[in-house]
């Protein structure tokens, strides 16, 4: 039995988002042996659509096509909003059993109304931007991707193949997702609810110093981790080493190596069943209480929920 998969693409649409689920869908034929997705690249008028690289793409038009999946892919905002490609964007979501959107495409999706009361994802940079334009959505701004009932989103370029990649799992199992992943030599396979980014890569130190500093305090997480032992990693004196790490991190040292034990505990929760007592020492907190002042501090929900939403996810 095939399935049939639309790609919605607007004028402005960004070519990852389209190519790394297409391209994930189509290499299921090599790992199964079979060829269980009919692909189709469709837009509203149909004909070629440029995207934000000024590439231009050959597309069908919507009109009463139906699909089992429908995609719709992120790129430029406004072009995608228009009347036209609001009515054709609600009509085949209301005819489809599963509706996706990668990246800005959660903006057109919301726009159908269909988002509303749903948890939903997109890009970290326009996650804000989305809760505000569409209050009744629940935006996850730090989540790869969510699947709220037949409503899946994603966070933008290559979360849109983690998302694919949970959509074969759904429909083959996870031995032919797991085939797929090879195929496109990614991950198998990212929580939905895993952090779009991760602490070291938001800290960004320039000097090979403040990495070496950083990189011993991922390593010694579970041990006392006070300024002292950070400058002497990094073989800078007190002094020199506390100007160095506020200049290029724009934190404390105090407070990156917190970000680190939160990314850390973050990680061990969506994972495991690990008790949050056993997780909070491990890493580095001196009780649950401490890391769950942290969680809410740089997260706005304690670590529970993290675990809640991890489950959730994998229930699904």
């Amino acid at each position: 039995m095939t399935h049939r998969i639309g790609f919605f693409v607007c004028d402005g649409h960004d070519a990852l988002d389209l190519g790394g689920p297409l391209s994930a869908f189509n290499q299921v034929a090599m790992a199964a042996g079979q060829t269980p997705y009919v692909l189709h690249v469709i837009s509203q008028p149909g004909g070629p659509i440029i995207g934000n690289t000024g590439l231009s793409i050959e597309t069908k038009p919507a009109r009463r096509r139906t699909f089992d999946t429908v995609v719709f892919v992120g790129g430029d905002i406004d072009p995608m909003q228009t009347p036209e490609n609001i009515t054709a964007a609600r009509r085949l979501a209301a005819n489809a059993s599963r509706v996706a959107s990668v990246c800005t495409g959660a903006f057109l999706l919301a726009e159908t109304g269909l988002l509303d009361g749903r948890r939903a994802t997109t890009h970290w940079r326009y996650a804000a931007q989305l809760q505000s334009r569409f209050p009744r959505t629940k935006v996850e701004g730090d989540s790869i991707y969510i699947a709220d009932g037949r409503m899946w989103t994603s966070a933008g370029i290559a979360a849109g193949i983690d998302l694919a990649l949970a959509m074969i799992e759904a429909d083959m199992g996870a031995t032919v997702a797991r085939a797929t992943a090879r195929l496109l030599v990614v991950p198998y396979r990212r929580p939905g609810g895993q952090s779009q980014f991760s602490a070291m890569s938001q800290m960004e130190p320039e000097s090979d110093r403040i990495r070496i500093a950083l990189n011993f305090a991922r390593e010694h997480l579970a041990e006392a981790l006070p300024v002292e032992r950070l400058a002497e990693a990094a073989r800078l004196s007190l002094r020199q080493f506390g100007r160095a790490f506020r200049r290029e991190t724009g934190e404390t040292p105090a407070k990156a190596v917190e970000r680190l034990r939160v990314e850390a505990a973050r990680l061990r929760l969506q994972d495991g069943s690990e008790p949050i007592e056993q997780i909070a020492l491990a890493v580095g907190f001196a009780d649950p209480e401490r890391m769950r002042r942290a969680f809410v501090k740089l997260h706005g929900h304690p670590p529970q929920s993290i675990r809640r939403t991890s489950r959730l996810n994998a229930g699904r």
